[in-house]
């Protein structure tokens, strides 16, 4: 089996992932409890991968390193802290030239073909995390899974979660839940996604 990008992100219900600059993945508007906590722990602990751009990773290894030591948080903020820190994961960057926490750096006009190299390699899943980043693989036709965590807000403008594409993507549901909070969970297939072997 090769590997598969699977894009994760929390998002409200008129697609906005960010409110305002700044929020770094924790708006109020959110609505992210226990349960859908422990559901983002035992995906996060499933992957093969993760690849993330800067202002995600950034936001990430600001705190999760940190959290799986702190015993103010609950176990289950423990639980990612540590899955994340000791994940392999793939930092996507111009401007970076180095991570700590088991991170390899990749940069350059040839990211996306080293990305689809990398998809090709990889057995299981990949989890991206980053807009741009998401875009980027859509449009080169190498993004396979969405996993949306759609959260009971209209928050009028702010980061989409795509930026624009040349066409209508279709996508085929794979998987839907709900937790707490009224949040619900929609994975989908993404329609036409390149089989790792036609990628030139």
């Amino acid at each position: 089996m090769a590997g598969r990008f699977v894009y994760w992100m929390n998002a409200s219900l008129d697609l906005r992932i960010e409110h305002a600059a700044g929020e770094a993945g924790g708006g109020n508007w959110m609505r992210i409890g226990e349960s859908l906590h422990r559901d983002f722990n035992a995906r996060a602990s499933a992957l093969a991968l993760m690849v993330q751009g800067r202002v995600v990773y950034e936001i990430m290894e600001r705190f999760w390193p940190a959290a799986r030591e702190d015993t103010s948080l609950p176990d289950f903020l423990r639980e990612y802290g540590a899955i994340w820190t000791d994940a392999p994961k793939i930092l996507v960057s111009r401007t970076r030239t180095s991570a700590d926490h088991n991170t390899r750096v990749i940069g350059g006009d040839d990211a996306i073909d080293r990305l689809a190299e990398l998809r090709s390699t990889t057995d299981g899943d990949i989890g991206v995390g980053g807009a741009t980043l998401a875009t980027e693989l859509l449009r080169a036709g190498l993004l396979d899974e969405l996993v949306l965590y759609t959260h009971p807000a209209v928050l009028g403008g702010g980061r989409p979660l795509f930026d624009d594409v040349a066409a209508p993507v279709e996508l085929d549901l794979l998987e839907h839940r709900t937790y707490e909070g009224g949040v619900t969970l929609h994975r989908y297939a993404v329609v036409g996604a390149l089989p790792e072997d036609t990628r030139d």
